[in-house]
């Protein structure tokens, strides 16, 4: 049978070179499975969307034009090319994280039109959760005959670990003048543990209003959620657990390898990963694997807690010619009613330990491990916040100078507080809405909790 072509469009920042497992994965498996060859086209900000609209319609010739989209972060210029095609005939796949609820809309739309409508109309398909879940749709060709009413594919329940095993790597391409060029990724990704352990119970807390709303102590919001208050993460996949150590095993031994041999580096997707690194690297020598650095994301507390695990790792890693990366802390904030707003479940001391750790480690395994800024880490500080007020704006600079955290800690941005609209912290967003009777902007899938109608209030 005549192989048939799609493509995966998903966001990208400009002059990275990395890759992104998800879609490149998802890739990887339609080409496997389907009689659809696929590839994974990366769009920045910057890149002239008619020109990349021409392209792609170049690519896809005479057929008609299969179109998925992942890992669109509330982009609504993606937003606006998926409409685009799909109004010219094109068939377009929503997938990636929070799929569903964006596809849908936001909880309470059709009684607030100023809430975030939802993509329908931009999307033929919306697929949540494995990838897999859209191979027999995929099975024969969708031509222009094939019609179908805006639906989502209901998610599966379990994560098949035989379509999680391999991702191929040359599958990335840019828009470069004009035409498609492959994007070599040098900094890969590795599926651990889908979801975040945080996330695995239902908690009721108390999250403050917006400091430039509140009027005395009480005014606060209660809301019941798993994780973090802001991650809609935590929302789309909660925790799902571990893969084996086979499964990890053989996506690192896919990997492309740079010229001296060694694997490229790669972020190991698990906020828990201390406890298996021994285990991770011991697999790893024993298959003859050669390592170049693996890039950790952590939670701080569970950081503190592996440190004696940790310093084994690092033994072994310094053995095996291995660094590893401490590449991000979800620090977020050095306030503690900051903190407590956000749910990280921990406190500023936890934080403060976290930083120690990182530079005894430094004197410790001075080649084997890294952590600061200057070696590439990025580690999570989220300012401003709907909390701000002069006192947290005081412990928070108080606590930089202390300890130096602008020396090798701070990112050179912060990250503005995020509210998707399916978060917990969408939910505490429209409560505050009804109590007022205001209206939050809204920014795409976001809620602009910044601004109420043409006002700032912070």
């Amino acid at each position: 049978m005549k192989r048939e072509r799609m493509v995966i469009v998903t966001g990208y920042v400009r002059g990275e070179s990395y890759g992104l497992l998800g879609p490149q994965l998802a890739a990887s498996i339609i080409q496997d499975n389907t009689i659809y060859d696929c590839i994974v086209v990366t769009v920045t900000r910057e890149d002239d969307k008619d020109i990349l609209k021409k392209t792609l319609c170049d690519y896809f010739g005479n057929q008609r034009p299969v179109i998925g989209f992942s890992y669109l972060a509330g982009r609504t210029d993606l937003f606006s090319i998926a409409r685009d095609f799909k109004d010219e005939g094109a068939f377009t796949i929503l997938a990636g994280p929070q799929a569903d609820v964006d596809f849908v809309g936001e909880k309470g739309r059709q009684h607030h039109p100023h809430y975030f409508q939802g993509l329908s109309d931009c999307f033929s398909v919306a697929v949540h959760g494995p990838a897999e879940q859209i191979l027999p749709l995929l099975k024969h060709p969708i031509d222009q005959e094939t019609t179908f009413d805006p639906c989502l594919l209901s998610a599966s329940a379990t994560w098949d670990e035989h379509f999680l095993t391999k991702g191929r790597w040359d599958n990335f391409y840019a828009l470069s003048n004009g035409t498609l060029t492959p994007l070599p990724v040098t900094t890969g990704q590795v599926l651990q543990q889908i979801g975040c352990p945080h996330a695995s119970q239902t908690r009721s807390i108390e999250v403050d209003y917006p400091a430039a709303l509140k009027r005395k102590e009480e005014d606060r919001v209660t809301l019941s959620l798993k994780g973090c208050s802001f991650c809609d993460v935590a929302v789309d996949k909660g925790f799902h657990g571990a893969l084996s150590l086979d499964t990890v095993l053989e996506q690192i031994q896919s990997l492309p390898e740079r010229k001296d041999g060694r694997k490229i580096p790669f972020e190991l997707i698990n906020e828990n990963a201390v406890p298996g690194l021994p285990a991770l690297l011991a697999g790893v020598r024993a298959k003859g694997i050669r390592l170049s650095q693996i890039n950790l994301t952590l939670r701080a507390d569970w950081f503190v807690l592996g440190e004696k695990i940790l310093r084994e790792a690092l033994s072994m890693a310094g053995a095996l010619d291995i660094r590893i990366l401490l590449g991000s802390v979800g620090l977020e904030s050095f306030d503690d009613r900051i903190l407590s707003n956000l749910h990280k479940g921990l406190t500023v001391d936890t934080n403060l330990r976290a930083v120690e750790l990182m530079r005894e480690l430094k004197k410790g395994f001075p080649r084997q491990w890294g952590y600061a800024r200057q070696e590439g880490a990025i580690h999570g500080f989220i300012h401003p916040t709907p909390w701000d007020t002069t006192e947290t704006e005081f412990n928070n600079k108080r606590i930089f100078s202390l300890y130096g955290l602008l020396s090798d800690i701070l990112p050179d941005r912060s990250v503005p507080l995020i509210i998707h609209h399916a978060s917990a912290l969408g939910e505490w967003a429209r409560e505050i809405e009804n109590r007022e009777t205001i209206q939050f902007r809204r920014e795409g899938s976001t809620i602009g909790w910044w601004q109420v109608g043409d006002r700032f209030i912070i």
